[in-house]
């Protein structure tokens, strides 16, 4: 109930402080190009619930029926604009409305597309007992992910054979541990990683 009503009360008041950002992410993305501002996606929630995760529009309109699900660095699908914003991490400022509406938590292992998670062993689907968040500790390490699938000969088999099981274990670890202090630490280091670089 404590998470819940964290989550609550600073969605909510990230939403408004943040309006004026959403304003002026919306002319940058029209300027840069006439699609859609914002980018819907099916992924799974807790208990194995799909919901619709929404993002700033990174990459070009059609972007799901030419590629892969994953995106590595140098992508040609990423606009000018949304390499601004996926490295900021400011594309990622609509799932305040997941968290208002209770498909997601401000901390919680990052929701996956279904097509990943029918791959899933029954030992990690353990991680759908848990709330998807905006961000966790996996996402921490694995800030550089993008370089990481960019360098690998066969991005989505490393993803699915190395950052998956990884990511999964990391989350389960912490859910052991996990309570509001804790939660506003990766916040916390979430934003220094991504605006200070540290």
């Amino acid at each position: 109930m404590a998470k819940r009503g964290f989550d609550i009360t600073f969605a909510l008041v990230g939403l408004l402080l943040l309006s004026p950002c959403f304003l002026a992410v919306w002319l940058l993305i029209k300027l840069d190009d006439s699609g859609p501002v914002f980018f819907w996606q099916t992924r799974i929630g807790k208990g194995g619930r799909p919901f619709n995760i929404i993002k700033f529009r990174t990459m070009v309109a059609d972007s799901v029926s030419c590629g892969p699900s994953i995106t590595a660095s140098g992508d040609k699908r990423i606009t000018r604009s949304g390499r601004l914003l996926r490295k900021t991490k400011i594309d990622e400022l609509p799932q305040l409305w997941n968290v208002l509406r209770g498909e997601m938590s401000f901390v919680g292992p990052r929701p996956e597309v279904p097509r990943y998670v029918a791959f899933f062993t029954a030992e990690q689907k353990r991680v759908l007992e848990l709330s998807p968040g905006i961000t966790d500790e996996a996402s921490i390490e694995f800030r550089d992910e993008e370089k990481l699938l960019a360098a690998a000969s066969d991005p989505e088999k490393y993803y699915t054979s190395h950052c998956i099981p990884r990511k999964i274990a990391i989350n389960l670890s912490y859910a052991k541990k996990a309570n509001i202090i804790r939660d506003v630490g990766v916040i916390l280091r979430t934003v220094a990683v991504v605006w200070l670089r540290r």
